[in-house]
């Protein structure tokens, strides 16, 4: 994969690094050459240049990149990449880094980011992560606002141990796209049992996420259950739609 990021500061410089330690191919966009020396980066190619300008951008080949990644420590930079990726060089994936989390609502389809990386935001979840089990926690939002992953921990005492995930009405627009159980990833199936300390992960809409919660949360039931509590399974068709 060819991948193209713009900015080769210290956040720049770590997805370039993890990026090239799976064998992908990338060009660094930065204004400053000294960088390149302190980079300490092995493999990748480099273009000293403003990014905001379009015959840098043509310089770099963006038309031939697959993802751009908008890294600077400036939003406004981030922005003007991210649109000029999609507008004139047609690049089908773009990651933007919001520095300032009052600027996250331009972060959308409009100024040409697919994906929007709030540094603040992203670093508060994995400490929500951490402690706040038995509640539902956004790690990333995707696609212009609408689309989410979170996560959530069973807790030991959570009225969903036992039940398998087709036991489970999930809410419509939220799947369940992985287990982490024991350090190791699950891909889920009707027939996996939840247990306590379980990590589940969720692409949801936003505006699901209550309905994950209140499904989860203490006290509530699940669906498919029958009025004494017990769970019905002749209602249970054949496939497994999260």
């Amino acid at each position: 994969m060819k991948v193209v990021i713009v900015g080769a500061g210290s956040v720049g410089s770590s997805i370039a690094r993890e990026l090239l330690s799976h064998k992908h191919q990338i060009l660094l966009i930065d204004l400053k050459p000294e960088v390149i020396g302190r980079s300490g980066l092995r493999g990748a190619r480099w273009l000293v240049g403003d990014a905001c300008e379009l015959s840098t951008l043509q310089d770099a080949k963006l038309e031939d990149a697959d993802v751009v990644v908008s890294a600077t420590g400036d939003d406004k930079v981030n922005l003007v990449v991210s649109l000029l990726a999609k507008t004139e060089f047609g690049v089908g994936r773009t990651v933007g880094r919001v520095n300032n989390p009052k600027n996250d609502w331009m972060f959308n389809d409009s100024w040409g980011v697919d994906v929007a990386v709030n540094t603040p935001q992203l670093m508060t979840a994995l400490v929500e992560e951490a402690v706040e089990i038995g509640d539902i926690v956004r790690l990333l939002t995707l696609q212009t606002g609408v689309a989410s992953i979170v996560e959530f921990t069973v807790p030991h005492d959570s009225h969903v141990i036992g039940s398998t995930v087709g036991d489970i009405d999930w809410p419509d627009d939220s799947t369940l796209v992985a287990i982490l159980r024991d350090q190791a990833p699950i891909t889920p199936t009707r027939d996996d049992v939840l247990d306590g300390g379980d990590e589940l992960f969720f692409v949801t809409t936003i505006a699901a996420e209550d309905g994950l919660r209140a499904l989860l949360s203490p006290g509530s039931e699940l669906g498919g259950q029958d009025g004494n509590g017990v769970l019905d399974h002749s209602a249970d068709d054949d496939g497994f739609d999260g």
